[in-house]
């Protein structure tokens, strides 16, 4: 795709964005169903279609995840899901990402003591077993990749699956969520599900786009403050209070400096699309996850409880959030990116 050609995208998608179908404030749709329908409208318009990472255009992908994510971050969280589930297919080398209009959820986290086991029954073929927490949409997609273990020890291995059949059970028991409800992260329970192996053990972790994907979701947290600090930039253009403006200046070295690391993040990403993205994609998920912590504390002081309690599009986001930015690993991945930087002979921080 062109460049023109994204631009194109990246138009279509913030107009489908606009659409009242779209539009939480006037859809009156139970919550639990909102974003399901959603990203079914947005991947028949062909809006999921993004640009592979590490291929020219990361920045373009990112924009199209910002874009989705300052709309509704219930809806993000589906919507970069499946784009990065069809991204980790075809890094692997699947030729096909299901039927037309298919929607797809990746489902990674791993609970200790609670796996779900391979069975493999034929070339490429297996049935599954266990218990699969934190699996987002999985009431309303219609295949899931996820990570799986075989009974030999090696892992984790990726498969595919077809979630309307027999032997899959979703259960919403443990799911009280208030931010990101809509997002509807439940329990899948296989019990001699089939499906289909992706990849080799290991492969879903090892391959380069495993942190390119990491740092998507970034992407999206930034995206989630611009509620948020839009908001507070309107009141204080409305009622231009040295307060409000402090708040205001705060807010805006804090989104341009996340900005400006995810684009260089990007860049990078594009000129060595094979290379260890670990360090870059750290650095744009601790900036952005410190800029919406602190565009949810500046704009609460400044704003005050009115837009919590009468807004309804900042209320949903301020309690979105703090939830979304939770993906984060908080101080494991700060030390993760200090053991990086220690293990470096070169300067890390020249100008």
């Amino acid at each position: 795709m062109n460049r023109i050609g994204l631009w194109l995208k990246l138009a279509d998608l913030h107009a489908a964005l606009k659409n009242p179908v779209l539009n939480p404030a006037l859809n009156q749709a139970a919550l639990e169903d909102r974003a399901a329908g959603q990203i079914q409208q947005l991947v028949q318009s062909g809006l999921d279609r993004l640009p592979m990472p590490g291929r020219g255009s990361t920045l373009a992908r990112w924009q199209a995840l910002a874009a989705v994510a300052s709309h509704d971050l219930s809806l993000a969280k589906l919507y970069e899901g499946h784009t990065d589930a069809l991204a980790v297919l075809q890094e692997l080398g699947c030729t096909t990402h299901g039927p037309e209009g298919a929607t797809w959820g990746l489902w990674a986290a791993e609970l200790p003591k609670q796996r779900v086991e391979v069975n493999v029954t034929g070339e490429g073929r297996a049935t599954l077993q266990g218990k699969k927490a934190w699996c987002s949409g999985a009431a309303s997609v219609s295949h899931g990749l996820l990570t799986a273990w075989c009974a030999s020890g090696h892992g984790p291995q990726l498969v595919r699956v077809e979630m309307h059949q027999p032997g899959i059970q979703i259960s919403a028991a443990h799911w009280h969520a208030v931010g990101m409800a809509s997002s509807r992260s439940l329990e899948v329970v296989f019990d001699g599900a089939e499906a289909q192996l992706v990849g080799q053990p290991g492969d879903y972790f090892a391959r380069p786009g495993f942190w390119h994907g990491g740092a998507g979701i970034a992407a999206c947290w930034y995206g989630g403050t611009l509620t948020l600090a839009n908001a507070l930039r309107r009141a204080a253009v409305t009622r231009t209070e040295p307060f409000r403006l402090a708040a205001l200046g705060k807010v805006d070295l804090a989104l341009q400096s996340t900005a400006a690391l995810l684009r260089e993040a990007a860049a990078w990403i594009d000129a060595h699309p094979a290379d260890d993205a670990m360090m870059g994609a750290l650095r744009v998920r601790q900036s952005a996850e410190a800029t919406a912590r602190l565009v949810l504390d500046e704009t609460g002081r400044a704003l005050g409880a009115t837009p919590f309690c009468r807004d309804a599009c900042f209320a949903q986001a301020a309690a979105d959030l703090p939830v979304y930015i939770r993906q984060s690993h908080a101080e494991r991945d700060f030390s993760s990116l200090g053991e990086r930087l220690v293990a470096r002979e070169d300067a890390a921080w020249t100008l």
